[in-house]
């Protein structure tokens, strides 16, 4: 048997999943199709599976990490604050305190979470598909060593 505490994390770990099928899910026209690269000169160069997978990573990752601190940290808050005695009294203040907390940490969470990855990504064109580094070194030759593109939210 787990220790009731456990039991609290359970949303976090059904957060954090639904988070990792969602959003490739909502965005798997990008995984399929690619998305757009630009040179430094916001010029269009074309379209990069591999992009969106890393730009779709880092958006999985970054609102996982905006969740975490308000859904661990949030349980073991209000297991100890349940303990003391005005708490045990006032039962009707429990669910509003959660919700002024979980606003609490998401006022801080949201700016750092998106501060996590630049919107626009940076990425060696030796990393792209091959034929996209050929269609590009046949264009370009190694004038571009790096495309940019934009990760999303």
């Amino acid at each position: 048997r787990a220790p009731p505490l456990v039991g609290r994390w359970v949303p976090f770990a059904a957060v954090a999943a639904a988070n990792c099928v969602n959003i490739p899910m909502m965005r798997q026209q990008e995984l399929i199709q690619g998305i757009c690269v630009k040179d430094r000169n916001h010029n269009e160069i074309g379209h990069s599976r591999r992009a969106a997978a890393i730009g779709i990573t880092q958006v999985v990752v970054s609102r996982i990490t905006m969740a975490a601190p308000g859904m661990i940290l949030l349980p073991i808050i209000m297991e100890r604050l349940e303990k003391l005695h005005f708490m045990k009294k006032v039962k009707v203040l429990h669910a509003p305190l959660q919700v002024l907390l979980s606003g609490c940490f998401l006022i801080f969470m949201v700016p750092v979470a998106c501060g996590l990855f630049p919107q626009k990504c940076e990425l060696s064109v030796s990393y792209l598909e091959p034929e996209l580094q050929d269609t590009i070194k046949a264009k370009y030759g190694e004038l571009v060593p790096y495309v940019y593109f934009n990760k999303g939210l």
